[in-house]
């Protein structure tokens, strides 16, 4: 079958909930990711005129590679399994569009090549791939993980092994999961003397997606290790603390209740997700003809004016360990900042937020 999406047409095997595996060719679910892709290389090459060209590491139909093509950068399409490859470069004909086609595992492709973006999107984790990319490319490396339970803590153990780090399920387990991939993605680019920040990091649906600007020195590198640390985390009255650097202290009991149910998370990023600048240059490049317009700027709008806090707060999460009914999110962000604190919607949940009030502050001001 056909679909059309971003202006180009592609044929795939399969389009079914049931395909979403290791043999994936297309997922309708991923359109939002693609479109904001589209949206971040348009604003990324107004930012570095230089970089023109993409890499789409994990080809399978083309899609992703296809429509960077149509949007004028010079695209490399790659892809192990021959069936993708011989898919892509029907998709290539069928759009009348120009690209090299690979047909080799992405690691060894991307070790023996530089190219400006390097685009890794793979079926779960994207650890494996994370030296290859981190390493080779030279400008931009953009990173989808979908394996969010190992990410949010909700599978301990995989994301301790996965990961490098101490994932915690807590109510803001979307915002830890983001955090989690960021640490490890700047830790593997640092032992390459690189730094890796994130201009645009989000966490939508099922999946974590992360866009990471490279600079070299050993230098830069140990500045964006700077920003990574801990979260300690009091399971009973919410109140929760950030530090940076890899030797935590571990409070043995919560310094704002006294409880001892203190959980700790890290080394997580804790430096800003975003640059907002940058995020509100992608905003603008957000067209009318991309079919998730009006939610990826939306999503855009909320992440450039978040709070650079390293974890957020659910108010309906609040109220009710409070005992007390939640009141509209505006009358709520609009008393702490009447009471002098920085308050900002978050992209993670409608009912998530950001502040710089502590959990007890919070509760006096909103009785």
């Amino acid at each position: 079958m056909e679909v059309t999406e971003g202006g180009v047409t592609i044929e795939v095997p399969s389009t079914s909930e049931e395909a979403v595996g290791s043999d994936v060719f297309y997922n309708p679910n991923q359109e939002l990711n693609r479109d904001l892709t589209i949206a971040v290389l348009r604003a990324y090459g107004d930012r570095e005129h230089r970089a023109s060209s993409y890499l789409d590491a994990m080809a399978a139909s083309g899609i992703r590679g296809i429509r960077a093509a149509a949007d004028g950068w010079d695209v490399t399409l790659c892809d192990r399994d021959s069936e993708a490859v011989d898919l892509c470069r029907r998709n290539l004909e069928l759009n009348d569009l120009e690209a090299e086609v690979h047909e080799r595992d992405a690691n060894a492709y991307m070790h023996e090549t530089v190219h400006d973006v390097i685009d890794v999107d793979p079926y779960g984790s994207p650890i494996p791939f994370a030296d290859a990319a981190l390493a080779n490319a030279r400008d931009l490396v953009c990173v989808t993980a979908t394996d969010t339970a190992p990410l949010c803590g909700a599978h301990f153990r995989a994301g301790v092994r996965r990961y490098s780090a101490v994932p915690r399920n807590t109510e803001y387990h979307r915002e830890m999961g983001l955090r989690v991939l960021l640490s490890a993605l700047v830790r593997t680019a640092a032992r390459y003397d690189r730094a890796a920040r994130p201009l645009f990091a989000h966490a939508t649906r099922h999946y974590v997606r992360c866009y990471l600007e490279l600079e070299g020195g050993a230098g830069t590198a140990d500045d964006a290790v700077d920003e990574l640390g801990h979260v300690a985390h009091c399971e009973d009255c919410l109140h929760r603390v950030a530090e940076r650097g890899y030797h935590p202290s571990v409070p043995e009991t919560c310094p704002a209740c006294g409880s001892d149910r203190v959980l700790v998370a890290g080394p997580l990023w804790l430096g800003p997700v975003r640059d907002a600048a940058f995020v509100g240059a992608v905003r603008e490049a957000v067209s009318d003809d991309l079919g998730t317009a009006e939610r990826a700027r939306e999503l855009l709008r909320t992440v450039e004016h978040e709070l650079d806090t390293p974890t957020h707060y659910d108010q309906h999460r609040l109220c009710k360990a409070w005992g007390r009914p939640a009141s509209s999110m505006e009358e709520f962000l609009g008393a702490l900042r009447d009471a002098g604190f920085a308050a900002s919607r978050a992209h993670y949940d409608g009912t998530a937020f950001k502040t710089d009030a502590t959990v007890a502050e919070m509760r006096r001001i909103t009785d």
